[in-house]
C-alpha cells in the first residue's frame, strides 16, 4: 500500500530550470571521469567532504590531518575529533554497499559515524532533542521521540516513491530527516552523508 505521506515542499520552475542545466553539467563531468578516471581527484574530495562535514560540527582537523589519518599515520590532535575522522572514513568507504531506500542502512551508517562517541549509536533516541543556536537558544525541538519510527518509516517510503530528481529528492530528505532528528547525535552527519549516497545516483 503506497503511504499516503507527502513532505511539504513545492518545485517552482526556476529550480527545475536549475536541476537540468546541474543535470547537464554532471552528465559532461561523468563522461570525462568515465574516458580517465582520476582515483587521486575522486580521494582529494573525499577527504574534503569528510573535512567539510566535520567541521560543521567542531572538528579543527585540517585536510592535511584528515589525510594522514587516512594513510595510517598518528596524528597529535584530540582523541574525540580522531575518533570522529575515523568514523567518518570508515561510514563512507561503505557508501556503495547501502541502499538509500533502506532504513536499516541509514541506522547502521549512524552506528560507524557515532562509534565510541555515544552509547547508543545506529539507535532511535528514546528521549526528546533539540537544536542550539550560536547563543544556546533552542532553535528547533525535534518532535517527540514516540513519533520518530513511524515518522522515519513514512521518510523511507517516500522516498522510495519520490520520482523527482535525485538532487530535488535528496535535498527534501535531508531537511525532513534533520527536522525529525531521529537520533541523540550525529544527525548533521548522517544526513549529510545519506544525500551524498542519494545523488551517487546521478553520477
Amino acid at each position: 500500500m503506497a503511504s499516503e505521506y507527502h513532505p511539504p515542499f513545492t518545485v517552482p520552475p526556476s529550480i527545475v530550470s536549475l536541476v537540468g542545466e546541474i543535470g547537464e553539467t554532471l552528465g559532461q563531468l561523468k563522461a570525462q571521469l568515465d574516458q580517465s578516471p582520476d582515483l587521486r581527484l575522486r580521494r582529494i574530495n573525499r577527504i574534503r567532504t569528510i573535512r567539510g562535514s566535520l567541521a560543521i560540527e567542531g572538528n579543527t582537523l585540517s585536510e592535511e590531518m584528515i589525510t594522514a589519518i587516512l594513510d595510517g599515520k598518528r596524528v597529535i590532535a584530540p582523541p574525540r575529533e580522531i575518533q570522529e575522522v575515523r568514523n567518518a572514513i570508515a561510514a563512507y568507504e561503505r557508501l556503495s554497499g547501502w541502499n538509500p531506500e533502506r532504513e536499516t542502512d541509514l541506522r547502521k551508517a549512524n552506528g560507524i559515524l557515532m562509534r565510541d562517541l555515544m552509547v547508543d549509536a545506529g539507535t532511535y533516541r528514546k528521549g526528546g532533542v533539540g537544536v542550539l543556536g550560536p547563543g544556546g537558544e533552542i532553535i528547533h525541538m525535534a518532535p517527540p521521540a514516540n513519533r520518530v519510527p513511524g515518522q522515519m518509516a513514512d521518510l523511507f517510503d517516500w522516498l522510495a516513491q519520490s520520482h523527482h530528481h535525485p538532487l530535488i529528492t535528496s535535498s527534501v530528505f535531508h531537511y525532513e530527516f534533520e527536522f525529525i532528528h531521529p537520533f541523540n547525535d550525529g544527525n548533521g552527519r548522517t544526513g549529510r552523508l545519506w544525500q551524498t549516497l542519494i545523488l551517487e545516483s546521478v553520477v
